[in-house]
């Protein structure tokens, strides 16, 4: 996938070896009186190690890159260093904004049984994206448990978490295998038996084409997704507005990107909640 990533002129480089401890991902080591970046996967591409590099031999470029790993970051790189450095990384995602990150990291920690540093979560809630955007897959709940009391039998069809596209992680094991179903935000307010016929039994990824300003993260995401998974079908249900078309662009570039083809079945939606 093509995404932002840390680069270094050895030309300019001194190897003084400063920029090293500011990288607790574990992207930047010494090798040959140089400062390297050992691996794509490590390096999130934020800069935290540009502002201490005294040459200014660090720099942010654009270019094809294996998806940053942030379970194998915390993993491999983080957890191992102790607390402070548990606290460093977390502050340095939440200071950059990266709240699917940040909840990869919480998440980690918890399953570990690793206390979470007391860090202010509510800069990231108040973007709208807090711990609570961890990957959950829902596939194995039983419906009728979900089911509920009364003269009101509609059950959700939901098998993940999280929905929105920005919060996604391309590497979700629930994609393996996955029949997709590609929405607009509107559709499910519009269209009333939305579970039923479009949600059931598939794997929903949910974005506005018009309002969301993540155009390229979007693309870049979808394509991580189509090249690390076997697809089995993809449906696009979206609304009738001419901005909606969005959603097939979007989709029919990252599909592009990653080589992959398929049947797409596209649905579109009236704002009276009729199919077209």
């Amino acid at each position: 996938m093509k995404r932002k990533i840390i680069t270094i002129d050895d030309d300019t480089c001194t190897g003084c070896g400063e920029c090293v401890p500011d990288c607790p991902e574990g992207a930047l080591q010494m090798i040959g009186g140089k400062a390297r970046l050992v691996s794509d996967l490590f390096c999130d591409g934020l800069g935290a190690c540009i502002g201490t590099c005294p040459e200014g031999a660090i720099t942010v470029v654009e270019r094809e890159a294996e998806p940053y790993d942030e379970r194998r970051v915390m993993t491999e790189n983080i957890i191992p260093k102790g607390p402070e450095v548990i606290m460093a990384h977390l502050k340095h995602l939440q200071d950059h904004g990266e709240a699917g990150y940040f909840a990869e990291a919480v998440s980690c920690l918890e399953e570990k049984g690793i206390a979470v540093p007391l860090v202010n979560y509510g800069t990231l809630c108040h973007g709208g994206g807090c711990p609570g955007s961890q990957t959950i897959d829902l596939r194995k709940t039983p419906v009728t448990a979900q089911r509920e009391q009364g003269p009101v039998h509609a059950v959700s069809e939901l098998r993940q978490w999280p929905v929105q596209l920005k919060l996604l992680n391309p590497g979700a094991s629930y994609f393996e295998n996955a029949d997709l179903l590609i929405a607009a935000d509107c559709v499910p307010f519009a269209y009333g038996n939305f579970h039923e016929r479009f949600l059931k039994g598939k794997i929903v990824i949910m974005f506005c084409p018009k309002l969301d300003p993540y155009r390229d993260e979007y693309i870049d995401k979808l394509e991580a997704i189509f090249s690390e998974h076997k697809i089995n079908s993809i449906t696009i249900a979206r609304m009738e507005v001419p901005c909606c078309g969005g959603v097939a662009a979007i989709l029919n570039e990252a599909l592009d990107r990653s080589g992959k083809r398929g049947i797409i079945k596209e649905y579109v939606i009236s704002v009276q909640g009729d199919i077209l």
